[in-house]
């Protein structure tokens, strides 16, 4: 969309823009036969995501860390809507024994998988090995929902086939993707702290997510399967991912205010790739400010995506066993 349509809210090819909240691009839009499932639906433009979801009718399920956040989320939910249908089912997705367990708490509810946003995530942490010796953004941003994706895939399959709806998933990306490091993926090193950088160990993390996406729709286009899967960019958006965040970003978020947006504009993208019907057969794209926008070169590259997937499966494959 360019710095001027951010700065503006000039309205895109899609006739959205950054100015566009969730409830706009979800207008007059009937979700009522679909179930969806949100990572991280308790804060931020997560929870705006559940919430619009549910008030256009969507079956939603909010998959988060803390019981007591996803409690209370709920409750907002149904306050504001008393018909909405929202459960919650405890997922850490920097867990792969948590993911696991929320695959198969979440196939005994006997539902349907429509649509899987992923959407959880962290910014900028120090260096730090999740539970399962995987270096925390790269296990929180990317190999969990990754493993998760996986795992719900023939619920989603079998969803889209026997509705005859098309499948959707959402990976929520970053323009951070293009600041990572020099070799876009950090194969050797990944769980090292050494030359460990916070701003390009997130920017690989979300590259990664548009890596995934890209490899993933390719592969389900191959099987001719009806399920799309996009990658998103919601804008600067003020949410808790900035907790740890020092000084610098907030002279930077002060140099910069023109361009931040709030939650439901941020919600926004993440909600018009889910739902809208003009975006029905569109997949392997990334979206900005509810417009198609290009990647990095990185992230276009397919031997890299495929490289990523490979090592995904064997670091999943190693922390299972």
């Amino acid at each position: 969309m360019g710095l001027y349509g951010v700065m503006t809210g000039k309205k895109g090819k899609s006739g959205f823009g950054s100015a566009s909240t969730a409830e706009d691009v979800t207008h007059s839009i009937d979700a009522s036969h679909l179930t969806a499932i949100i990572t991280g639906g308790t804060s931020g433009i997560g929870l705006e995501a559940a919430r619009v979801l549910a008030m256009r009718g969507a079956h939603v399920i909010i998959a988060a860390r803390n019981p007591k956040a996803a409690n209370e989320s709920k409750e907002m939910i149904l306050q504001m809507n008393p018909n909405a249908r929202v459960e919650y089912i405890q997922l850490d997705v920097s867990s792969i024994k948590s993911v696991r367990s929320f695959v198969d708490q979440f196939l005994a509810l006997n539902v349907p998988l429509n649509i899987l946003i992923n959407n959880a995530g962290v910014m900028f942490c120090p260096f730090k090995l999740s539970e399962d010796g995987i270096e925390s953004q790269f296990a929180t941003n990317h190999i969990g929902h990754f493993l998760l994706t996986n795992l719900l895939l023939d619920k989603m399959k079998s969803t889209a086939r026997e509705s005859g709806v098309q499948g959707r998933i959402v990976n929520l990306s970053s323009i951070a993707h293009t600041y990572t490091y020099p070799e876009g993926i950090k194969f050797q090193g990944i769980n090292d702290p050494d030359g460990y950088s916070e701003r390009r160990a997130y920017g690989q993390s979300k590259l990664s997510n548009l890596l995934h996406s890209n490899a993933l729709s390719r592969r389900l286009q191959e099987e001719g399967v009806n399920i799309t899967i996009n990658s998103v960019h919601p804008g600067l958006v003020t949410t808790n991912l900035f907790r740890h965040s020092g000084f610098s970003m907030k002279v930077f978020k002060a140099m910069t205010f023109l361009l931040w947006k709030n939650i439901p504009q941020g919600a926004a993208t993440t909600c018009y790739v889910a739902l809208h019907p003009d975006l029905k057969g569109v997949t392997g794209k990334y979206f900005g400010d509810c417009n198609i926008v290009t990647p990095s070169k990185f992230a276009t590259n397919n031997s890299l995506a495929d490289k990523l997937w490979d090592f995904s499966v064997k670091l999943i494959d190693s922390v299972s066993k």
